[in-house]
């Protein structure tokens, strides 16, 4: 095979249709845009418009709450800070804290701190400071022989 002789495959490409260019071409006067108003014109489109009548988005009722105060944690499992630690960019010897977890990659932007979950394995015995952790996340780092101080305070039950 030589690089003269290469070729698409028979009908994988369709040529262009050139529009407004005469009646007999198929696609002449109006190019297949319908008839004249906004909708012919280019850059102008009415999404949801139902010629007047209440559009469905407006007709259904609106849902759902989104709370002002969400807390967004990085969420990280304990099988990933061992590959750190296995890796040398964390210190079991060192608290594992937010700003350690972002300076060995593991995590890249604060948010409202990070949740430790269960997922994988912990050989490394280590001491965590983060904002909170998952149960199952807090009996592995028990049973690897580290400690886990949570730095989010548990909201209280509301007063009856």
């Amino acid at each position: 095979m030589k690089l003269n002789q290469v070729r698409d495959n028979p009908g994988s490409s369709k040529a262009r249709i050139r529009v407004g260019r005469g009646i007999g071409s198929g696609k002449g006067k109006q190019a297949g845009r319908g008839g004249k108003g906004q909708t012919a014109r280019s850059g102008v489109r009415i999404k949801g418009f139902e010629g007047g009548q209440m559009p469905l988005h407006r007709r259904l009722p609106k849902r759902g709450f989104t709370p002002p105060s969400q807390t967004h944690y990085n969420e990280v499992n304990l099988g990933r800070i061992q590959s750190a630690i296995d890796a040398g960019k964390l210190s079991a010897d060192q608290p594992i804290t937010l700003a350690s977890l972002i300076e060995a990659g593991v995590v890249t932007r604060p948010r409202d701190g990070v949740k430790i979950l269960g997922s994988g394995e912990l050989k490394a015995k280590a001491n965590f400071e983060v904002a909170a952790a998952s149960k199952s996340a807090a009996a592995a780092i028990e049973k690897a022989g580290g400690s886990l101080k949570t730095l989010r305070e548990e909201a209280a039950p509301p007063a009856p």
